[in-house]
């Protein structure tokens, strides 16, 4: 298990709208963009091969230059290079860290020194929600999709544990940017499972007219 006084003060930043990286949850990722690949290659040389993913912010910050304030750094837990270069990658969720400044230097990606304190709780195991009761969050999920005429793997999503199945939703259902952002951010996973259920309700009323999967 990783300790945060291990975790590095400096890491590569990979803006990307809607795509939810959380602690201990796996996130596939499609690299083409040159100064990207370029990244994962540097990554891949360290030890950690950490990437802090993170939400665009339209209104530039204080931390960084058109970013959120928080992101999640994850491991590249699996790497294949196509046959023209580009790199299919997933990155397995380590901790979520607070951007201090945006870091000025010459390679063609971003990097920012963040603060990894506040999170602590996300390099430990498997969080766990008290007062989930799954039965109720079934019943919405399969209004939602049904309504959407979406198919689901429902013995999956049935046996899944607490954390799995709130963080996978979570990273998948297709909310904004800044509806990912307030998952992210949100302090616990009781909070998070709050969080969604009150967004897939306001979908349902109508506030997301797109579709619902990424």
């Amino acid at each position: 298990m990783i300790k945060q006084t291990e975790l590095p003060d400096t890491i590569p930043i990979f803006p990307l709208a809607g795509a939810l990286l959380l602690p201990r949850s796996r996130l596939p990722l499609h690299i083409f963009e040159p100064r990207y690949l370029q990244m994962i290659a540097d990554a891949l040389k360290t030890d950690g091969r950490l990437i802090g993913m993170i939400q665009p912010n339209q209104v530039p910050g204080r931390a960084g230059s058109g970013l959120h304030s928080i992101g999640c750094a994850g491991r590249i837990t699996q790497f294949s290079e196509t046959e023209d270069g580009r790199y299919m990658i997933t990155l397995s969720g380590v901790s979520r860290f607070r951007v201090v400044r945006e870091v000025e230097g010459f390679s063609p990606y971003r990097k920012c020194d963040v603060n990894w304190d506040g999170f602590e709780r996300d390099l430990g195991t498997e969080e766990q929600d008290s007062g989930f009761s799954r039965k109720p969050l079934m019943d919405l999920l399969g209004r939602y999709f049904e309504t959407r005429g979406l198919s689901a793997d429902w013995n999956t999503l049935k046996e899944a544990e607490d954390e799995l199945l709130i963080n996978s939703l979570s990273m998948m259902l297709d909310f904004d940017a800044e509806d990912k952002q307030a998952l992210l951010e949100a302090p616990s996973l009781q909070t998070r499972r709050e969080t969604l259920v009150t967004l897939i309700e306001y979908a349902m009323r109508g506030g997301h007219d797109e579709g619902l999967m990424q």
